[in-house]
């Protein structure tokens, strides 16, 4: 699997005129495997979601090459389960790329999604309507989503939050299986104890940038303190600084 680099230069993501990240450089090398923590509202997901394409830029730009498809899973919080889908067929969502819209799904690759939810341990679930799942194994489902979009780079927002320790010491395998793998994989995480022992770089994120780098550097205690102090000076008002502000400061 041959994963493209990810290059963010002087990346600032707003909603609205609210910054929720600053002047971010930096890269995610290929076929690296990076923790993104960081305080609560310390902008995660919004980089995340900007890092897919769901969510421009104010300033600075985001840059890989084109065509290189990025994955995301986004938090269980975010999604509605009630609507009457079967487990097969929110994994058969990952081959849209492949498949493209409105056609039916060959034989080849139904089975290839029956296989994926087997590889995380759900076999026999096909036909489960998904509301009538745990939350673990719902998040099963959707990892197994992820294998069948076969994408080079994987994006994962919070991937073993509200899951029992079995489920995400499944899904951590499926995780080091997809860096093995050579894909470059970023994952929003809150357990440092994990981040330290299963991630070897991490970005420590404070809507600004505090650390990006190992893991045993990046989570030095006085960066967790710079970025707990960042958190604490927030203001809920304030506006994105416009770049010409910044460099004449």
């Amino acid at each position: 699997m041959a994963a493209p680099e990810i290059r963010l230069c002087d990346v600032t993501v707003c909603h609205g005129r609210r910054p929720a990240v600053h002047h971010l450089s930096g890269r995610f090398a290929p076929g690296s495997l990076t923790a993104l923590v960081g305080p609560n509202g310390a902008g995660k997901t919004t980089l995340l979601r900007a890092i897919a394409g769901l969510h421009r830029p104010e300033e600075g730009r985001i840059e890989r090459p084109a065509g290189a498809r990025v994955a995301l899973l986004p938090q269980q919080a975010a999604l509605d389960r009630q609507f009457p889908i079967a487990c097969l067929d929110v994994v058969m969502l990952g081959l849209w790329s492949a498949v493209g819209p409105f056609r039916r799904v060959p034989r080849a690759l139904r089975d290839r999604a029956a296989e994926a939810l087997a590889a995380v341990g759900l076999a026999g679930f096909a036909a489960r309507p998904v509301g009538s799942l745990s939350a673990g194994q719902f998040q099963r489902v959707l990892f197994a989503r992820l294998l069948v979009e076969d994408a080079p780079v994987i994006l994962l927002d919070e991937p073993f939050n509200a899951v029992d320790a079995r489920t995400a010491a499944d899904l951590l395998r499926v995780v080091k299986r997809w860096h093995g793998e050579g894909r470059t994989v970023v994952a929003v995480l809150h357990d440092l104890d994990l981040v330290r022992r299963e991630f070897p770089e991490t970005l420590l994120l404070a809507r600004e940038p505090i650390a990006w780098g190992p893991t045993a550097e990046a989570l030095s205690a006085a960066n967790r303190l710079r970025a707990r102090r960042m958190a604490e000076a927030w203001a809920a008002e304030a506006e994105a600084c416009p770049r010409g502000e910044r460099l004449a400061a």
